[in-house]
């Protein structure tokens, strides 16, 4: 049997019974480690589950599949990925590639950042379509998930943007060379996002659009999501280039339309409150 294991977002007792049933009686049990993190280490999970974690990263999982499910139709074997196994389409394909095998395989899941983002008060069925926002170079600055999130304004939809994880990647010189040298890890921040969403917004404006997303936007910024130092702040998009939110991982929410009661909630989380409820009354229902 595969096991997908949802590890949900804080430290290693996030974990639910049933996850730690099944990690506790399988034979190998890798820990996915390239499309987010927990707060806590590899060796505070292997403590607590009394396994240990053979880390796979993304070169592991999307090119060497077979070798982690080696010998699961006959032992059971777990691939434990932080939040919900089917937070990443990679995860997808690994059930495909048992399938194909005749491998049987169980899912067991756990929150994810999808809905442990209602934590800031915003109601979950008011969000469109999420967007990831990447790491911009100096020859490559996409702006097509923009689109989507002026489309969700335009609906009154709020927006989950996730922000961009780079772990063991590798330089272009690296990469063309074949040498396997890897860059040190990097995490968006709340505050590179909405530098990144200024920029864009300016740039519209010069080809003459009006953008439905602006500086006066009403944002909220995530740090550290179901953790004990969870941070949550909420002002315009302008203040959200400056708050203050500490280590990864970081997501940033661009509001559409508010109800009085996520109006009532924000404010808790409010950088400026007078600023904030000037911005915020504008587009309540």
């Amino acid at each position: 049997m595969l096991y997908l294991v949802g590890l949900g977002l804080g430290d290693a007792k996030d974990i639910t019974v049933k996850g730690l049933e099944a990690v506790r009686r399988c034979r190998r049990v890798y820990l996915e480690a390239y499309t987010s993190v927990l707060t806590v280490g590899k060796e505070a999970l292997e403590e607590f589950y009394g396994k240990e974690l053979i880390l796979a990263d993304r070169e592991m999982v999307e090119q060497e599949a077979d070798s982690l499910l080696k010998e699961a139709d006959v032992c059971d074997v777990a691939f434990l990925v932080v939040g919900d196994p089917f937070g990443a389409t990679t995860h997808s394909d690994l059930v495909l590639r048992a399938v194909k095998l005749g491998i049987p395989y169980k899912v067991i899941h756990n929150a994810s950042i999808m809905n442990a983002v209602g934590c800031c008060g915003l109601q979950l069925y008011s969000f469109g379509e999420t967007v990831s926002i990447v790491f911009w170079t100096d020859t490559w600055k996409p702006e097509s998930f923009f689109d989507k999130i002026e489309k969700n304004r335009r609906s009154g939809m709020h927006t989950l943007c996730l922000l961009d994880i780079k772990v063991k990647e590798q330089s272009l010189e690296n990469l063309m060379k074949g040498r396997k040298i890897y860059e040190p890890p990097r995490y968006m921040s709340v505050n590179q996002a909405a530098e990144q969403l200024l920029a864009i917004i300016q740039n519209r404006r010069l080809q003459g659009e009006k953008p439905e997303t602006t500086e006066n936007t009403i944002c909220v910024g995530l740090a550290r999501v179901g953790a004990s130092d969870e941070k949550i702040a909420a002002g315009t998009l302008q203040q959200m280039s400056s708050v203050e939110l500490g280590g990864p991982l970081h997501s940033l929410i661009i509001t559409g339309t508010m109800h009085p009661l996520e109006l009532e909630m924000l404010k808790l989380f409010s950088v400026d409150s007078s600023s904030f409820e000037n911005n915020a009354c504008q587009r309540t229902t």
